[in-house]
């Protein structure tokens, strides 16, 4: 499998979504861990990280505003060749299904690919592969009436750690159309410990078990127990942070006075968006 031409692999792009509330070490590492994964399967190529911090509207507890949490996210990523932030979500004034934030970033991609607009697939080709490419250029033409999931567009995949792939579980949490669309069309990363019990629930769940071959699981060998909530925590009890975080994200938090009991006091009471909306959706 690994002989296969370069040319054949398919290119991925990892999509991380979350609080990010600080970003932490950990979910740097979760990009590491599952680009290694794809590298040794021999069939992908990552080609890009996207970090995508919640909106405020989410009104998790203890979330600060996301003007602070994409600056912390940015910062972490500056010296990452692939890993970006995208404030795209952040920036919405409601909060929005995980499901339509992978299809807007499938958008971009779709619409930034250079094999959908078959003029511009010369100049944009790398040199010294045109060859090999220009047997595959009319591609996109015999397959327009399926889906766009031909090999030259890069598939967009949701990373994740165990935790999110069983909060699946929780009642009003996610719609179940929304978990159908993010394994069938999209796809899971999730980066589990050794040990864990998610193959189980994959097994458990109707939905992940039909979808299983596009949900790749990842064994986290270093185990990292960083959580966003445990450095809040040590920063209200006045302990260091570092080496949890990056320097930069330390220095960022201690500047502006980040986190504290006030902070962490911040939407105390208020449902959380998916469940007041998909309860409320459940009643009518």
């Amino acid at each position: 499998m690994a002989m296969e031409d370069p040319d054949k692999k398919t290119e991925v792009v990892l999509l991380a979504c979350g609080s990010f509330n600080p970003i932490t070490n950990m979910h740097l590492r979760l990009f590491e861990l599952a680009k290694d994964y794809f590298d040794e399967t021999g069939k992908y190529k990552v080609i890009k990280g996207i970090i995508s911090p919640v909106c405020d509207a989410y009104k998790k507890k203890g979330l600060i505003s996301a003007d602070h949490r994409v600056t912390m996210a940015k910062l972490a990523t500056k010296n990452s060749d692939w890993v970006e932030v995208d404030d795209w979500e952040s920036t919405q004034s409601e909060w929005l299904e995980t499901v339509k934030v992978l299809r807007y970033h499938h958008q971009k991609l779709l619409s930034s690919d250079p094999t959908n607009s078959l003029q511009n697939a010369l100049p944009l080709t790398k040199p010294g592969r045109k060859r090999k490419q220009e047997p595959n250029r009319h591609d996109p033409i015999k397959k327009k009436n399926q889906s766009p999931d031909i090999k030259s567009t890069p598939q967009i995949k949701l990373l994740c750690g165990s935790d999110v792939l069983e909060s699946f579980g929780i009642p009003n949490l996610w719609k179940l159309e929304d978990i159908t669309e993010i394994v069938q069309n999209h796809g899971l990363v999730c980066i589990s410990r050794a040990g864990s019990n998610v193959q189980k629930f994959i097994y458990e769940s109707d939905i992940l078990w039909r979808h299983k071959n596009n949900i790749h699981l990842v064994e986290e060998w270093i185990t990292n127990d960083i959580s966003s909530t445990r450095i809040r925590r040590a920063l209200r009890r006045g302990q260091s942070i570092r080496y949890l975080v990056p320097d930069v994200v330390q220095a960022y938090i201690e500047k502006n006075n980040l986190y504290n009991p006030e902070s962490e006091d911040k939407n105390a009471g208020v449902v959380l968006a998916p469940l007041q909306k998909y309860a409320s959706d459940s009643k009518n």
